[in-house]
């Protein structure tokens, strides 16, 4: 069985020292075949928050890592940095590639970078992305787990998140599932969840998850809701595909992360763009 590990918004800068340990701890117990990082890795995109958060992430090593910028990535009290180099620092730290990917026998996971230097908050993405995104998904093998990273949620379970939807998620989400997507991870709003796209989406050809994940280390906590990551495990099989979803929340009492909830979900069998399923 494959395990993903999904660590959104860290937010280093604000992290809380006490959660770092206990992720550390998790991450031992697990461990994972891949970690995902959808965005906002830093508060505000300086230097020395960069720094931090490669010291963490070098200790996860040689585990790989998919890692794209979150809107909290690119300066914001630099214009002109924001302007010309907006992804310096995040470069420096994690190399040029905004929109690395991942292959293996039992997965294909492709980052999307959804941030714009012109944008403050919100998240785009582009015509160009969503085909060259649907072209890599065509390519999937029928027993790989099709993972696609924004930052921004494709969709959201309450009125007021509304606003941070992604632009441009309804063409993405309806010919991402043609080309034979599982799921979509974000983060941005520090809020967990996971919601059937074909439920949510008139007419998807085939099952789509959106996943999305909390604040992992932050102290920039929503609610109730303590810090938060995701544990996907996958067992490959060309006759009846699953794939579950744990979400494993900080507790303050017991100093560790734990078990919240598993979502057992049911994936379309093969990566046939054409082919039509039922919602549910």
């Amino acid at each position: 069985m494959t395990a993903l590990l999904q660590i959104s918004d860290s937010h280093f800068g604000t992290e809380r020292p006490m959660v770092v340990a206990a992720l550390l701890r998790l991450i031992d117990a697990i461990p994972p075949d891949l970690v995902i990082v959808s965005g906002d890795i830093t508060q505000r995109a300086r230097r020395h928050q960069f720094a931090a958060a490669r010291a963490f992430f070098d200790t996860l090593k040689p585990t790989p890592m998919v890692i794209v910028p979150g809107n909290h990535d690119i300066p914001l009290f630099n214009p002109f940095a924001r302007l010309f180099y907006p992804y310096a620092n995040h470069q420096r730290a994690f190399g040029a590639e905004l929109e690395p990917s991942f292959e293996s026998s039992d997965l294909l996971v492709l980052g999307v970078n959804t941030t714009r230097a012109y944008r403050h908050t919100d998240g785009e993405v582009s015509t160009q992305q969503i085909r060259r995104v649907a072209s890599q998904l065509e390519t999937a093998r029928e027993t790989q787990l099709r993972v696609v990273i924004t930052h921004q949620p494709v969709a959201v379970t309450r009125t007021q998140d509304e606003k941070n939807l992604l632009r441009g998620r309804e063409r993405a989400v309806q010919r991402w599932a043609r080309a034979g997507a599982d799921l979509i991870l974000g983060g941005h709003i520090h809020l967990p969840y996971v919601l059937p796209l074909h439920d949510t989406f008139a007419n998807l050809p085939r099952k789509l998850w959106a996943v999305q994940a909390g604040t992992a280390l932050s102290q920039r906590i929503r609610g109730t809701i303590d810090n938060s990551v995701n544990v996907i495990r996958y067992q490959p099989d060309a006759g009846a595909r699953r794939t579950t979803v744990e979400r494993w929340d900080y507790s303050v009492a017991s100093e560790r992360f734990e078990l919240i909830v598993r979502h057992d979900l049911a994936l379309d069998a093969t990566a046939q763009p054409n082919a039509v399923t039922s919602a549910g």
